[in-house]
């Protein structure tokens, strides 16, 4: 699965968010550091989600852009 990510240089490295994930953020000290810490958050966000879901009835939906 592919996320856009945005990644922002900072004083301490990068910052890097998921836009379609809102609240998913990490950081890393380099670049390839912070890519590979926003992947261990997508990761983690969608395990809370999935638990969140419980039972409910969920299903997929194509989009095109």
């Amino acid at each position: 699965m592919k996320y856009k990510i945005a990644l922002i240089p900072s004083d301490e490295g990068y910052a890097a968010s998921v836009p379609g994930l809102p609240g998913c953020w990490s950081q890393g000290s380099t670049e390839q550091e912070a890519l590979t810490n926003i992947g261990d958050a997508i990761r983690e966000y969608l395990e809370a989600v999935e638990e969140q879901l419980g039972d409910a009835d969920v299903r997929e939906i194509d989009v095109a852009v």
